[in-house]
Order: structure tokens, then sequence, then C-alpha cells
């Protein structure tokens, strides 16, 4: 049962052998937090407290084993194992896949059951986690499995935002996979998410080219001109606001980015790369298009520095507050969509 107003943060607490612990515990220290949104890591007391002493962390918590034991302004620790955990940073382990996808299965199952508002994940090595029971390569498709809507992995800082048209696809398949059905899905979630999460009235997206210089009239590649561009004709005669194909290799370096609401990438490297140049340490990776929020910081696991005290807490502190954020303007439209009356008060 969830208790009084603020909103409640529900943590998955990734891969132990990574850096996910550290800045988990280092963006919870500052007290502040605790005024803004009451946290609950899905992990267990042991663990929590095993990784509060090897970095000295100040921080108080409070165990839980039922989320209707919650308390409000508190850093809440439910209990998803009671085993001793051994662990060993920067290394490796099916164990610590194992458990980080018990804390994700659980923190879930938290949001879809209205438990907790918002879900950030802490990130998990994408190898180890794979099993019998978890055939999924990484956190936005399970949760597409798991929760309504159609899911895309849109990256948010300040100024830049990026969707992705394919994610997690080798990049030999990637124009197999770019159909005028999936470019459409694609574009109409980015367009309602910056309408409904992020109050642009109207947004402005641009698209850039699947091949290089957008295929140069066919000489590099036939898919900009047989599949991209007559979608996105498309999509401008039912009123939307579309811009493009513009060629990747000059589109971010130019500024051009600037003059739009969000940008929309063929495939995974064509979007990330760029997006992480400007906006490492700041970022945020949004699952957009679903049933409820998730978020998460805009690097993974580090093994290479855990458990040095060395990790940045910036974008994991990022993805809270862009979630919670994300939380009261969804719930802020729904409110204004049932009571019409107030639509014209609303600011954007």
């Amino acid at each position: 049962m969830k208790k009084d107003g603020n909103v409640i943060v529900g943590i998955s607490i990734g891969d132990l052998n990574g850096i996910g612990g550290e800045i988990v515990l280092k963006t919870l220290e500052d007290n502040r937090t605790l005024d803004i949104f009451t946290p609950v890591i899905f992990a267990s007391v042991k663990t929590i407290s095993f990784l509060k002493n090897h970095f000295n962390f100040e921080l108080s918590f409070n165990g839980i084993n039922k989320l209707s034991d919650l308390v409000p302004g508190k850093i809440n620790v439910f209990n998803a194992w009671n085993e001793k955990v051994a662990i060993h940073f920067g290394e490796e382990n099916p164990k610590m896949g194992e458990l980080s996808i018990k804390s994700l299965e659980q923190a879930t199952k938290a949001l879809k059951d209205d438990q907790i508002d918002v879900l950030v994940t802490a990130p998990i090595n994408k190898h180890n986690i794979q099993s019998e029971k978890f055939k999924f390569p990484g956190h936005t498709d399970f949760l597409a499995k798991e929760l309504e809507g159609d899911s895309l992995m849109f990256m948010v800082s300040n100024d830049l935002r990026v969707g992705l048209l394919t994610d997690h696809v080798p990049v030999k398949e990637v124009s197999n996979h770019i159909t005028k059905e999936l470019i459409d899905k694609k574009i109409n979630t980015i367009y309602n998410t910056l309408q409904t999460d992020f109050n642009i009235r109207r947004p402005k997206i641009a698209v850039l080219g699947i091949n290089p210089h957008t295929g140069d009239n066919g000489v590099i590649g036939k898919e900009d001109d047989t599949v991209l561009r007559p979608a996105l004709k498309e999509l401008v005669e039912n009123g939307k606001l579309v811009y493009g194909p513009y060629a990747a290799d000059s589109f971010f370096g130019s500024g051009n980015y600037k003059n739009f609401d969000a940008i929309v990438a063929a495939y995974h490297d064509q979007g990330l790369i760029p997006f992480k140049t400007l906006s490492f340490g700041k970022g945020v990776n949004y699952t957009a298009g679903l049933s409820k929020i998730r978020t998460s910081p805009d690097h993974g696991t580090a093994y290479e520095i855990a458990g040095k005290g060395e990790a940045n807490e910036s974008s994991f502190k990022e993805a809270i507050y862009l979630g919670i954020q994300l939380y009261k303007n969804r719930k802020e439209n729904k409110l204004l969509s049932q009571n019409p009356l107030k639509k014209g008060q609303k600011k954007i």
C-alpha cells in the first residue's frame, strides 16, 4: 500500500559487481533527496549494508519485507533475497546476473501493481543476465513484454532527445528491420511522448537517413528513397512536423539538432554515439511509450572502476529526477484530459 503524497521511486540494483550500488547510494546519501521522493531499493539489507560499509557512506535505511511497510521520507530496502552475497567488484559473474534480474523482476511487479510510481534501473551486464528464464537483450525488451504500450529507447538530456528506429540489432540487419510500419510506430510513439510526457504541444522531429548521405539518390543504398522518404511524407500529410531524412554525419556537428524537439536515428550507434559525446554523464535512458515510467543512467556497469569509489552518480541522479518529472507531467496531462475545461490554463 502506497503512503503519503511524495513520489515513490523503485530502484533495481543492477550488477552488484559493477558501479550500480555505488551510484545508487551516492545519490541517496544527500538527505535533501528524501524531501522530494521516497526510494525503495530492491536488493537486501545485507547487501546494502556491505556497500554502505565498503564505501563509508553516511546514511541509514529501513529494511522491509513487504512494500506496505515502506516509510515515506526514508531510504527503504526491500529484501528481494535473503542469502548472503559475495561481491567481487569488477568481475563478471552469472550469480550477479541472476540477482540483478531478481531485483528487476520484483521492482517491475511493484511498478505494475502501482506500489511504486517510477522505476529507475541501475546498469546490468547484458551477457551474465542470460538464462533459460531470461532471454532478453536488456531492460527495454523485458519491460516491453511486461508493460503495456510500444517501447522505445529514448535518450534524453537538457537540450537533446534521441530516439531509435532499431536498438539492439546487428548492423547488418538494420535495413531489414526498418519498414514503413516500424517508422510509423516509432515516430508516433516519440510524437505522443513529447506531447504527453514532455508537455510539447506541437513537436518538431528530425529523422536521420539510413545510409550515408541518405543514399545519394540510390548510389549508396535505396532504403532512404524506397522506404524512409515515403513514410515521412505520409506522416507530414497527416499533420505531424517531421523533417528529413538528414545526412547523419554532419547533423550534430553543425548544431542542427538544436532546431528540433527530438531526433530519430536509424540504429543504435548512429544515435547514441553523438548523444553520449554531447551529453555523457548528464544523459538519461528513458523507455518511452509504455504505460509506466522507467529511466536509467546513460552508462554501463563500468567494471574497470567498480569498488574504487570513483563512479560519478550524475547520470543516475538525472535519471531519478527526470523519472519524477515525467511521472508528474503524465499525471497532469491525464487529469487535464479528464477535465478539458482546464486545458486553456495549462502552461507549455
